[in-house]
């Protein structure tokens, strides 16, 4: 059975649609920990009310983002995890973190990757005036919401959007692919392999498999 930690910062509505799933039987692998860099995160809430382990490791507790991420190895490192899944955890890990957990790292990014890294997205989407926005699940790499893709979902933008509202669609989204995306992987269905993301064993395309 997989073992998963899920690192969160704030509300945990992904961590709430994984711990439905991990509920019904359906997300392939057992949630063994849910950590925060926050102590006020209610997505410790939702993982208390489920049963599952909380930590707390505050990054104000720590003189650098180098020290912190050692501190969070270690935590992690006790569950004895073999997946890392981050679910709006606000941090901009350090490559020692990523490489710790090479391969066995995933992230939801709320655009369609390559397009928008970073924040703001939906913001980004409305100004180009794009037709369609989304979400993407990938492997975590050293470069910022740069790791191979696995699985993307499109919402259509529509005229009247707004950041709020488009977010919203999208978040819908988020908490459909994010755990089918951590069930691939404890199926053994989803890998990443010298750098790139395989499904079932075919190469993924750089934009994922696309779940319209």
């Amino acid at each position: 059975m997989t073992r998963i930690v899920v690192l969160i910062s704030g509300n945990g509505s992904n961590l709430q649609a994984l711990l439905d799933q991990s509920d019904a039987g359906q997300l392939g692998g057992e949630i063994v920990a849910v950590i925060s860099n926050k102590a006020d995160a209610h997505g410790l809430a939702r993982a208390k009310a489920a049963g599952v382990a909380t930590q707390v490791v505050a990054n104000v507790d720590y003189a650098d983002r180098a020290t912190f991420d050692t501190a969070l190895i270690q935590a992690i490192d006790e569950y004895q995890a073999n997946l890392v899944v981050l679910a709006g955890f606000m941090r901009i890990l350090t490559p020692e973190f990523v490489r710790h957990y090479q391969n066995r790292l995933l992230n939801i990014h709320p655009s369609l990757l390559p397009r928008y890294q970073g924040l703001h997205t939906h913001q980004k989407a409305i100004d180009a005036k794009d037709e369609e926005h989304g979400c993407s699940v990938h492997f975590v790499t050293e470069e910022l919401d740069g790791g191979p893709v696995i699985l993307q979902a499109r919402v259509p933008v529509f005229e009247d959007d707004d950041a709020a509202s488009l977010a919203e669609r999208v978040q819908v989204q988020e908490h459909a692919i994010y755990p089918l995306t951590v069930r691939w992987f404890c199926d053994g269905r989803a890998v990443m392999q010298q750098g790139k993301a395989y499904l079932d064993g075919a190469l993924l395309p750089t934009q994922g498999y696309a779940q319209e």
